[in-house]
Formats: C-alpha cells, structure tokens, sequence
C-alpha cells in the first residue's frame, strides 16, 4: 500500500534543505529524479499495520552521485521530523573521517537553515547533534571506536559499507537493537567495493541485495537499488555511463567522464579505477593477483546435476594441513550435450578449530557449512576418512577417469584410494607442474568454457591467488596472506594437470599410480 502523502512529508523537509558543496552551495535541495523515486518507495511503501514496509535501504552508487548529501538529509529528518522522541540517529563508516563527511554536509546544511540550527546543541568535537525539541541525538560512529551495547537506534546510517574491516559494528547496529523503536530504519549508502572478497560484511549485503533484486532471496523488510554497469558491458559505451549514473548530465559533467575515459584506455590501473568508481563494478584493486574475480562470477553456471550422471569427469584433490580447507573439483569436460567444462568443488574443514579459525581469519566458515558449501569433521584435523567416501561416491555417481593428487602427505590415502581401483596421478606442485594448467584455466574462462556452480568457497579462494613468474614467464599460485585460502582452485589446478593432457593429447592412459 502507497502513501504518497508519508513521501512527501521526507520529500519537503530535505527539499527545504540547501547544498553546501562547490556551485551547488546555497541553492535548495532539489531532489533528482532517481532520489525522489527512491525516497517515495523507503518512505511511501506500506505494511498492512499501517507502518512502513521497508526498515532497510540498499542503495550503491558510484561515487558523485549525490549519495553523501542524501545521507546527510537523511540523518537531519530522522533528528527533526520522524516523529521519534529521544531518538537514536547513527552515521556509521569504517574510519572516524569517513563517517565524519556527511556529519559535516548536515552541520553546514543546519548553518544555512537558522529555524533547524536554533532548535540544536552541537557538540563538534565529538561529532554530535542534539535536537533540544524531541531530545533525538545524531552521533558518529566508525569501527574504530564503539562499544558493543546499549545502542538503541531510530535510524543507522551506513557510509561505504564496503570499506568496514570487519562485521563487528554492522552485527552491533542491526542486531536486536531497534526492538523498542517504532518505525526503526537502517540505511546503506554506498560505492562498490575495491576488494571483492566473498568473507566481507560489504559484499555480503551487497549479495544479498543483488539476489534481492533478481527475485532470487525475498525480504519484504529491504528497498535494494544498485546502480552500475553489468560485468559484461561496454564500459566505453557513453549508454552505459548513463545507465551507472543516474546524475550523469546534472550533478556529473559528462565530458569529465569522457576525458577519464579516454586516458582509462591508456593504462591498465586507471581502468580499474574507471570501473570501480565511474562504473560501479566490484573489482580487484590487489597489484598482483591472477585473473579478476568478475572473470570468474561471469562463468556461473546452474546445471541439472541428472545430466551429469555417469558422464566422463576428472577430479582433482589438494590435502590439507590443520589450517587449510581440503578440497576437491570434479570436472566434466564437454561430452554429449555438454558444450563446456563444468566444475563441482568440494570442501571440508575440522569442527574442533572452526570458531577459532572464523575469529582469526574473519571468515563465515560455520555460515557455509550449514549453507552446505563446507563439510565440518569431527575434530582438530580433518578426517580422511570422510574424503574417501565421498571420492568412491562420485567414482560411482560419475565415470572418474582420474584423480589428480598433490603428492604431500597424501599417499596414504591414494594408496587406499587405488585399492577402489581409482586412477591416481600425482602433480608436482611446481612451475613446470601447475603453469601449464594454470594459463589452459584462464584461456576457458576469457572464452566461457570453465562453467561452475556459483559457490561462494571457491570463489573467495580464486580471489586470494597471486601468482609467482620465473624468468620463462611459468606461473604457480600462492596466497597473498596467511588466513587467506587457495585450496578449492588449487584442487581444480591440480585436475586440469591431468584432465588437459588426456583430452588434448589423449596420453597418460595407464592404469594405476602416474608420477608426472
């Protein structure tokens, strides 16, 4: 149910505001034509209690788009006119100066409105507006510096969500903390991120907002807009530009985006930038990672597993240590109707140290293992036992060709797995052993021939690859940092070793244990 009258009351008050910024400063706040739809549905949608529908917006934006002054106007009306008394208003961002910005739009926007500034108390040094009629604060938070209870918000609003270094001030914020509210609203206005890491609070409301969208996931709670070019757009195309910015041509002088475009041609990080701040793409902002993760989700593939049975496939594994996942890919390459090479991974973890490992790796481990993206094994390391008759399962599921192994610590096992008459190759985890593989990997996924099931495991761990180059330009994956973990798209490296060999050459057709 609509309100437009609800609407307006948000629409007039931030309309009464004025800009404080460059040649827009003194001039009222004229909302654009996509601020006021947005506004209309947050404010005007209704439940059928006759209170707001939506408690969460997700608005991303790429940067000059006006985002940080309708945070601003956003947080003053929830301090004046939202009819809370002893209201909780709350700007959130990663660092104290972040979230200081749009503090600091609504002080100057209060100093240009003398009936709003003489109804406040400021206190600038610790960044905070009293408003002396309904006793409603709005105070600054960042990561940095919070406690972890007694908030009790009308309104959060979050800057850069992207940017926060860890969930701990967003699970704070949202978490049962506006139960005594009563329209209570959190407010997401952000950027896309420059490091598209599947473990990031960031990326998770940003997934789920995408999914939102898409009618994959309902919430009727969240209003979710993302504004950005698709991953396989022209991002030279000026309709694209339009289309990522809905203030292109109004607030956003085009010919600046056509000058940052023309020197983006020239120079591989300036692209990057183009496409995280002009396009709104998530990108991979690490100097020296292997491919991009965008390369990667644009492979995402949903098969009907029952095609799949007693097809040809290959499998590789990568044995862990107490610290690593272990994981396994089986591959099927194109045969019959399948026109691809199609991925399933597999992963496992000890239950024993997980909590420990999430804390320290900052990492949802138990969210996967019950969303059944991780096996957890009984104790501190990892089972094999439970590797084993999964591998004989698929063995008799699918017609396994091979199993490509890392030769560490794993023969044990691969002893056991032969007597199941499994076909073993060991692969050096060398240059010469995995580079090969590594270079076939990226040529099928430029070319949309490595599709996968969209899994946010191996995902996370394709994004932690840096690559190692020697002098012949031979390459060998590595991690970038210690908590992060390669082990899923090690295992697919490991199997593409083997499996390129015999679908190319057709070699390597001996039974039992092949050393390569």
């Amino acid at each position: 149910m609509n309100d437009e009258t609800r609407a307006l009351r948000v629409i007039k008050f931030i309309e009464l505001l004025k800009h404080v910024d460059g040649q827009w400063f003194g001039k009222s706040f004229t909302l654009l034509n996509w601020q006021r739809d947005v506004i209309s549905q947050m404010y005007g949608t209704m439940g059928q209690n006759s209170k707001r529908q939506y408690q969460y917006l997700y608005l991303e934006i790429p940067k000059k788009n006006g985002k940080t002054e309708l945070a601003a106007a956003l947080g003053l009306y929830h301090l004046f006119a939202d009819g809370e008394q002893y209201g909780e208003i709350y700007g959130c961002a990663a660092e104290t100066n972040q979230a200081s910005i749009a503090f600091d739009v609504a002080v100057g926007m209060l100093d240009q409105c003398p009936p709003l500034k003489k109804r406040v108390r400021l206190n600038l040094s610790k960044r905070r507006i009293l408003d002396l009629k309904s006793q409603s604060i709005y105070q600054v938070l960042s990561a940095e510096a919070y406690s972890k209870h007694g908030y009790k918000p009308s309104a959060v609003i979050f800057d850069e969500l992207h940017a926060q270094p860890n969930r701990y001030l967003w699970d704070t914020m949202t978490f049962g903390t506006g139960d005594t509210r009563d329209q209570p609203v959190w407010i997401v206005i952000t950027t896309a991120g420059d490091d598209p890491d599947q473990t990031t609070i960031g990326y998770e409301i940003h997934d789920k907002a995408r999914r939102i969208i898409a009618g994959e996931y309902k919430d009727p709670r969240w209003l979710c807009k993302i504004y950005g070019a698709p991953a396989d757009a022209d991002i030279w195309d000026e309709e694209v530009w339009y289309q990522a910015n809905p203030s292109l041509g109004i607030i956003i002088d085009i010919d600046k985006v056509r000058a940052a475009a023309e020197s983006a041609k020239q120079n591989q990080a300036e692209e990057k930038l183009f496409r995280w701040l002009r396009l709104n793409q998530w990108i991979d902002n690490k100097s020296n990672t292997w491919l991009s993760q965008t390369l990667w989700d644009n492979n995402n593939h949903k098969e009907d597993m029952a095609k799949l049975i007693k097809m040809k496939c290959y499998a590789g594994l990568d044995l862990s240590s107490t610290t690593d996942l272990t994981a396994l890919t089986l591959a099927f390459p194109p045969q019959f109707d399948l026109d691809y090479w199609y991925l399933l991974f597999f992963a496992w973890i000890p239950q024993e140290s997980m909590k420990e490992r999430i804390i320290k790796d900052q990492v949802p481990y138990d969210k996967w293992v019950n969303d059944g993206w991780i096996t957890a094994t009984p104790g501190d390391c990892v089972d094999y036992d439970f590797i084993e008759a999964k591998i004989i399962e698929l063995s008799r599921q699918y017609d396994l060709i091979k199993l490509a192994t890392d030769p560490w610590n794993s023969r044990m096992l691969t002893t056991r797995l032969m007597k199941q008459s499994i076909d073993i190759v060991e692969v050096p985890q060398t240059m010469a052993g995995l580079s090969p593989a590594m270079k076939y990997m990226e040529t099928l996924l430029r070319k949309g021939m490595l599709k996968h099931v969209a899994n946010p495991v191996a995902r996370w761990c394709f994004g932690n690859i840096v690559v190692a180059v020697d002098g012949n330009n031979n390459i060998k994956p590595m991690k970038n940092r210690a908590k992060e973990r390669i082990d899923v798209i090690v295992s697919t490296i490991n199997m593409l070793s083997v499996a390129m060999r015999i679908e190319i050459d057709s070699i390597y057709e001996d039974r039992g244990l092949t050393i390569l």
